[in-house]
């Protein structure tokens, strides 16, 4: 885009722009304002109460125990690197915000928290690289009901067909907005299907899991279709991952591979892969947040059910995917990760496990070749590979125990965070699958 918005919103006829925030619940929201007052929003934003970071996914009501309440108010102040024009909703432009308290970045962000781990990773001298894998749903409503847009199965190329205007109108929507489409392909469920983009620098992969998700709900829409990321819709099908991919660099240097060349991981990165399984039972009230993620994290589903990690093993929750030639590897796959996760605090939280793992010098034991779940209890017990919480509740109580994690996320953000996290798993804990579709399919 220009370096002037007022140019780049004139050439693209632009008459609203939405500044968007992610909050704890993971809710995508707006405040858009006319083209005509740029200059009065320009450097401020728009204002929204403190309490929106206490808004759990049921209602707009403030949970309980937050900290936050009607009093205060926090500014959306734009980061103007990410404007973009909607392809999809013509006159409509997107920039993403930071949240600004009396004109200082406020400790509730979002945005924020994730700045701060990719700061600590540069203090010790390391960039992160990263990307999020979506897989969603198409769904089409009639009169009788909700039904997947299609009836295949995995890599079906009649799903391409059938599917080719809606998947292109969604690639094309997002390289226009200067996201690399590199990957495509129907996925295992019904209607279901995933899109790869090109992995890029922390901060910007978290920004472009917001747009992505906008996309594709918005391109779905114009097709008469609606879009899903829910991690568990039908009982009987697929869940829909967001596999988190990672890596690290060094002044231009990927540092995921060993020396040796043999396909192994550096030391560095075995200790990066060692704080994230130490902290991952914690680190999943973060990355598979909602009572509904835990339908999907079950073993033998490929979904990472188990404390371990391996070399192409689909069964770990942390995978090392291996390259056909050198440099292999090249990164590492965290699977316990859903689209119901805030891109910014998922993937801080996961920096700041993984530095702690270097920091430590931490050993993730050996790669696990099978699925963990066919191995005998006392095998396991003895390679301590215990299965994930299998249910939000006991993520929660893992996360209140981890000085590491709060520390990283500090006092506020943490009380907040878990206030709206804590009030959805009351909600929801006693709810059947039918009761969470109808209240959390359209959120996600």
């Amino acid at each position: 885009m220009e370096t002037d918005p007022s140019v780049y919103l004139q050439k693209q006829g632009t008459q609203f722009v939405r500044v968007l925030w992610c909050d704890n619940a993971n809710v995508i929201r707006g405040k858009a304002f006319h083209t005509n007052f740029l200059a009065d929003h320009y450097q401020h934003g728009v204002g929204i109460s403190i309490a929106q970071q206490a808004i759990p996914v049921m209602y707009d009501a403030v949970a309980p125990g937050s900290g936050l309440g009607p009093v205060g108010e926090v500014w959306l102040v734009p980061d103007w690197s990410t404007l973009n024009a909607l392809p999809y909703v013509p006159g409509h432009a997107r920039v993403m915000s930071d949240m600004h308290l009396a004109g200082e970045p406020w400790a509730l962000c979002p945005r924020g928290f994730l700045r701060r781990m990719i700061a600590q990773a540069a203090a010790e001298g390391l960039q992160i690289m990263a990307a999020f894998e979506n897989e969603f749903y198409l769904l089409q409503f009639t009169a009788d009901g909700m039904f997947p847009a299609d009836d295949t199965v995995f890599a079906s190329t009649l799903a391409m067909d059938l599917n080719h205007a809606v998947i292109g109108a969604i690639a094309n929507a997002l390289l226009a907005q200067n996201i690399p489409v590199e990957r495509y392909y129907p996925e295992s469920g019904p209607g279901q299907h995933e899109i790869a983009i090109r992995y890029t620098h922390a901060m910007q992969a978290a920004d472009w899991q917001i747009a992505f998700r906008e996309t594709v709900r918005g391109v779905a829409l114009q097709h008469g279709l609606r879009a899903s990321f829910l991690p568990k819709i039908f009982a009987d099908k697929a869940g829909s991952g967001c596999h988190l991919h990672l890596s690290l660099w060094r002044d231009g240097q990927n540092l995921l591979p060993a020396a040796s060349g043999t396909g192994d991981l550096s030391p560095i990165a075995r200790s990066f892969v060692a704080g994230i399984l130490a902290h991952l039972p914690a680190l999943m009230a973060l990355t598979a947040p909602s009572p509904n993620s835990y339908r999907r994290l079950q073993p033998h589903f490929w979904s990472g059910a188990y404390r371990c990690w391996g070399i192409d093993n689909r069964e770990a929750a942390v995978r090392v995917p291996s390259n056909p030639q050198p440099p292999s590897p090249t990164h590492i796959e965290l699977k316990t990760v859903d689209a119901s996760a805030n891109p910014y605090l998922a993937l801080g939280a996961a920096i700041a496990a993984g530095l702690t793992g270097i920091r430590q010098q931490l050993d993730p034991g050996d790669p696990v070749s099978i699925d963990p779940g066919f191995l005998p209890d006392l095998e396991r017990q003895r390679r301590q590979i215990d299965r994930l919480p299998d249910s939000l509740g006991q993520a929660i109580a893992h996360l209140t125990q981890d000085d590491l994690l709060l520390q990283a996320l500090g006092a506020e953000l943490a009380q907040a965070f878990l206030a709206v996290r804590t009030a959805e798993w009351q909600a929801m804990k006693g709810m059947v699958l039918e009761e969470e579709i109808k209240l959390l399919l359209e959120r996600y």
